[in-house]
């Protein structure tokens, strides 16, 4: 008995095991109530509601995003390889010589004809006089031939009176043979006699021949002549043509802006020697910029002269300008470097080109005071007036494809 009621006692006494069961029951209990605590989505409703504003609202904006894009963002081409441009001129001599006066600075402003710097004018001088008196003397060259021309025009009218009376001599002497001969042979006159008139005859006709030979080169002489007076004239017109050269480089003395502009880098000294076209200054036409913008070939598809172009000037604070595409470039950068690429000598690496636009601006004087050739800018072109080109392009390829087709046997 004593050893049952023993065992009872036993297993109603709790062991170690049913002691780490009871344990983690109470533990798994404990994290049950911790985990059922309200969250923070719980406790703050309205941060759900605004995640959710939040994200309706970026659903909204990409949408809106979007349809802008394809609407007008899509026919918008910008970049920023874009700078501002001038034509300017380099002021350079045409002769040599030693400068006499320079009568600007850097920077400043000038107008076209305005003088800008002197050479020495003395051996200029000097040479204006030297080709003056070549023209006298081509002058006096031209008087004396004309001169000798009239006398030569006497001289003529001389032999050719001296020509009629030895024809008149001539004459009477053949009558007079023609007379004696008869007589002489009747018996009448003596045959000396007629052989002295037969003698007179021949020296007559003889005199005859000859003034008429001096006739014939006196006539020749006489355009002789005329062809030295046009030589005479000629050489006048060399020496006019030596004068106004000489003339025009005693002005080219005086160099004058050919534009209105700027004048930058000066390098022109008082006293400095020269040769023709050594770089003195350049002029900067201010009032005649425009842009250089580089695009690259994906996106000049749409572009066409005339179209707006939005501005960004760096120096402006990127300031927004106004301008239009004036002209395109008749080939990309790389075909007018100085070592064009030549794909078909060595490995072939296909790379984006670019091509040059040229973009008129449209600002104030306010802008233009800040505007310098060499500016970065932002340029961004507006193409949506060309959208349907690429239509039109496919219609075409279509037409002439049909065409072509039809052609063909």
């Amino acid at each position: 008995m004593a050893g049952e009621n023993q065992r009872s006692d036993d297993d109603e006494r709790p062991s170690g095991d049913d002691e780490r069961i009871r344990e983690d029951a109470e533990s798994a209990e404990d994290d049950k109530q911790a985990t059922g605590k309200p969250g923070l989505l719980a406790r703050f409703p309205i941060i759900r509601y605004v995640l959710v504003a939040a994200l309706i609202a970026g659903i909204v904006a990409a949408a809106l995003w979007y349809w802008n894009y394809r609407q007008t963002g899509q026919y918008l081409q910008s970049t920023n390889n874009a700078y501002v441009r001038a034509d300017f001129v380099t002021i350079s001599p045409k002769l040599g010589g030693y400068v006499e006066r320079v009568l600007v600075s850097d920077n400043q402003p000038v107008r076209r004809g305005q003088l800008l710097v002197v050479l020495d004018p003395r051996d200029y001088r000097a040479d204006v006089a030297q080709a003056q008196a070549q023209v006298a003397a081509a002058d006096a060259g031209i008087r004396t031939a004309r001169r000798t021309l009239d006398e030569q025009r006497a001289s003529i009218e001389q032999i050719e009176a001296q020509v009629a009376s030895a024809q008149a001599a001539a004459a009477a002497a053949a009558n007079e043979v023609r007379r004696y001969e008869p007589l002489a042979q009747s018996g009448a006159e003596s045959r000396e006699r007629l052989a002295g008139l037969v003698l007179e005859r021949d020296q007559a006709f003889a005199n005859l021949r000859a003034q008429r030979a001096g006739g014939l080169a006196a006539r020749r002489s006489l355009a002789t002549q005329d062809a030295r007076i046009g030589q005479a004239f000629a050489q006048r017109e060399t020496t006019r043509a030596q004068l106004t050269r000489a003339s025009t480089n005693l002005g080219s003395v005086e160099i004058r802006s050919s534009i209105d502009g700027v004048v930058a880098d000066k390098a022109a000294r008082a006293g400095q020697f020269v040769q023709p076209a050594t770089r003195l200054m350049s002029i900067v036409p201010t009032d005649q910029l425009y842009i250089s913008a580089n695009f690259k070939e994906t996106q000049v598809a749409l572009m066409r002269v005339g179209q707006p172009v939005t501005i960004k000037v760096d120096a402006l604070d990127a300031a927004e300008l106004r301008g239009r595409i004036a002209s395109f470039s008749p080939g990309t950068g790389a075909q007018f470097s100085v070592l064009p690429p030549e794909n078909a000598t060595g490995n072939f690496t296909k790379i984006v080109q670019r091509v040059p636009v040229r973009i008129s601006i449209e600002a104030g004087p306010e802008a233009r005071k800040v505007l310098r050739p060499g500016l970065s800018v932002e340029v961004t072109v507006d193409t949506i007036n060309a959208k349907g080109s690429r239509r039109r392009i496919e219609e075409e390829s279509e037409r002439l494809r049909r065409g072509d087709a039809r052609v063909q046997p």
